[in-house]
């Protein structure tokens, strides 16, 4: 048996776990704003990951359409901040 250190025991469980998904979406929460900017952070409301998917929820209709375009530097800008290609693509409700 080999030895592990502390970071790579909790990232291999991590990786085997359905909590990965959750855990991400907090750090992402945590450099959102960072990310996107202050007022698209203000107006998104929730921020959730299901499998490779990225769900992002606004209730402003323009900030909607404006994200839509987006799609591709929001998951480039969320892959760099993850440090790993979790995410492939976003939804927007």
């Amino acid at each position: 048996m080999g030895e592990y250190s502390l970071g790579d025991a909790l990232r291999k469980f991590l990786d085997n776990s359905r909590l990965k998904g959750s855990i991400q979406a907090l750090q992402i929460e945590e450099v959102w704003e960072q990310i996107m900017g202050k007022t698209i952070a203000r107006y998104t409301d929730k921020i959730q990951i299901h499998g490779s998917t990225l769900y992002i929820n606004t209730s402003v209709a323009p900030l909607r359409q404006e994200l839509l375009y987006q799609k591709e530097n929001i998951i480039q800008r969320v892959n760099e901040a993850l440090g790993e290609r979790v995410i492939k693509d976003v939804v927007i409700k």
